[in-house]
């Protein structure tokens, strides 16, 4: 299934575009719990960065049009061109830019589908924490957004779904 959501999203021929975030994550979570991946539940994030494109009305289209090749997704598109602004950051210089300002650092990964049939995968905060089954605030979130970042690992309840997680930072 993921393979295959990957190459429509490639067919969309967006720059700069990834699926990221749980996708990536909770298939490598489950894998290293043993454990058949989980179902996609929740949304589907595609990524992609293009500033001269930053409408939040073409974020819509894109998801229409994802809808409509899979129905059964949710889909969440957004132009990281345009994120900062509602984010408070500096502009992002691309889609993997800024993925080092997502809440956690085993949550900035993501992976697209290449022409050649190939997958590349993106983490511009590295594997290790992932890898590792460590969740760890990125430095945006260590400090001045940490309220905002304890919040989501209660809401998220992640530790209850993958035991073996660890909290550091």
């Amino acid at each position: 299934m993921r393979w295959r959501l990957l190459g429509i999203v490639n067919r969309l021929d967006l720059p700069d575009c990834w699926i990221g975030a749980g996708f990536v994550r909770n298939l490598v979570w489950d894998h290293l719990h043993g454990r058949a991946s989980s179902p996609l539940t929740g949304d589907v994030d595609v990524i992609w960065y293009d500033p001269l494109c930053m409408t939040p009305s073409e974020d819509r289209k894109l998801e229409a049009t994802l809808r409509t090749a899979e129905p059964d997704i949710v889909w969440s598109v957004k132009n990281q061109a345009r994120m900062h602004e509602r984010n408070g950051d500096d502009p992002y210089l691309s889609a993997t830019d800024a993925m080092r300002f997502w809440p956690e650092t085993a949550t900035a990964i993501a992976a697209r589908r290449s022409n050649g049939d190939e997958c590349e995968v993106a983490a511009p905060l590295g594997f290790d924490d992932l890898m590792a089954l460590v969740l760890r605030p990125t430095p945006r979130f260590a400090d001045d957004k940490r309220r905002e970042y304890e919040s989501r690992l209660l809401s998220k309840g992640w530790i209850h779904t993958w035991p073996l997680l660890q909290t550091q930072g």
